[in-house]
């Protein structure tokens, strides 16, 4: 078991990793969409949040030497499913494989942030 680390992500905000690599399989963490550089929130929208909550996901496969293809189970979390449509059109733009996913709204997130996004990918073996 390996604990994955990346200053190219968001750090953690509470007693959890980036992520994790066990047996080929990487598992992240719910990526929010804040933007490693400045710690802040990226963008107000659900587009510019999807987009940097996906960034922060690739950043953590990309760690272990993985990418957005070799994802294959991804759990969303939407503050708002009236969001969804929008939040698809970003999503879809990433995770091309079309990996099994669930989504879900929820009451609120950290931060207040209008989305977040977990995966887990395989190596190829």
């Amino acid at each position: 078991m390996k604990k994955i680390t990346t200053e190219k992500a968001p750090a953690a905000i509470g007693p959890y990793s980036q992520g994790y690599s066990v047996n080929g399989f990487v598992f992240t963490s719910g990526q929010i969409p804040i933007d490693p550089a400045t710690g802040e929130i990226a963008g107000s929208t659900i587009q510019e949040q999807a987009r940097q909550s996906c960034i922060n996901v690739g950043e953590i496969l990309k760690a272990e030497g993985l990418s957005f293809e070799q994802v294959v189970k991804t759990t969303c979390f939407l503050a708002d499913m009236d969001d969804f449509a929008a939040f698809n059109e970003i999503y879809a733009e990433y995770f091309t494989g079309n990996p099994a996913r669930s989504c879900v709204a929820v009451k609120t997130l950290p931060k207040g942030v209008l989305c977040e996004i977990e995966a887990i990918a395989a190596a190829e073996v």
